[in-house]
């Protein structure tokens, strides 16, 4: 027995090492973030494959590729590298590469010639894409049955103008599809919208186009906003950190994606700019007027 005991091993010749309990991730309370950067799996919206999402040097996120790649197989403008959970669009030297999800996305046109190798694996992802939607996990946009010229259709902003803490921010995607990004105690993300039936909310209006800064000529100086300056400063501050109202009060759960407000620039943003307020349905005629 003391033999076997100062061999390190047990009695039936099986290392004898100390079992180290894994410690589940937390945000630091000093953090200048609550992302969890090592944990950030999801799914493309358009395709239904899997994707993980990183943060670029400019603090705007980007969707990778789950795998890493031969960098040979990979082009090099779409080569990229994950250093300390940063994603940088250039290669590190090393046989392997990191490739943007956009590249390889079924749903759209591929931006770059593609080698054969990351062809064929666009032509994977197409097929696992197929399947999705034969089985409904992932449902396609419903085709257009309406009258093209009276036929009704919803009204109401792809990426709305919303105005909260009296700052002016576009959206990524419809108010009242904005999901939570805080994790749940599963770690996955949370699928409660931003806009609960229990809270208050926001209010179209329109207000001046012009805030003194890189303006354009806007046709008739107003634009429609999503104003939710009305509400109070705890409901603005869950809004501008995209939280339901449970994760709102929940300070300490992590966030496990992105915020995705863009700060608004009339410039840059200026097909996203609106002179009516949204309704419940318009006709096309109108829409074309």
């Amino acid at each position: 027995m003391s033999s076997t005991a100062s061999s390190g091993r047990r009695w039936d010749g099986t290392p004898n090492r100390p079992h180290h309990r894994q410690r589940a991730l937390r945000v630091a309370s000093d953090s200048p973030t609550r992302l969890v950067r090592s944990a950030q799996p999801s799914r493309c919206r358009d395709c239904g494959n899997r994707i993980d999402w990183y943060t670029r040097p400019d603090n705007r996120p980007v969707s990778l590729h789950p795998q890493e790649l031969d960098a040979t197989t990979v082009p090099a403008a779409s080569r990229w590298h994950v250093s300390s959970g940063i994603a940088h669009p250039a290669h590190d030297g090393t046989p392997w590469c990191r490739i943007p999800h956009l590249t390889l996305c079924p749903a759209h046109t591929a931006p770059t010639p593609l080698t054969p190798q990351i062809a064929a694996l666009r032509r994977h992802l197409a097929l696992h894409t197929r399947r999705l939607l034969d089985t409904g996990t992932l449902t396609s946009p419903a085709p257009d049955t309406t009258s093209p010229a009276t036929g009704p259709e919803p009204c109401r902003p792809a990426r709305p103008i919303v105005l909260v803490l009296h700052t002016r921010y576009l959206a990524a995607q419809p108010v009242d599809t904005i999901q939570c990004v805080a994790q749940t105690r599963l770690r996955h993300r949370c699928t409660r919208p931003v806009l609960s039936p229990d809270a208050p909310a926001g209010t179209w209006a329109l207000v001046p186009a012009t805030t003194g800064r890189r303006q354009i000529a806007i046709p008739d100086g107003l634009m429609a906003v999503y104003d939710l300056t009305l509400l109070t400063y705890a409901e603005q501050l869950r809004w501008h950190h995209q939280r339901c109202p449970d994760h709102a009060a929940a300070p300490g759960a992590a966030d496990l994606a992105h915020c995705d407000w863009e700060a608004f620039d009339s410039l840059l943003h200026r097909q996203h700019i609106h002179n009516r307020l949204p309704t419940t349905a318009r006709h096309r005629t109108q829409a074309r007027a």
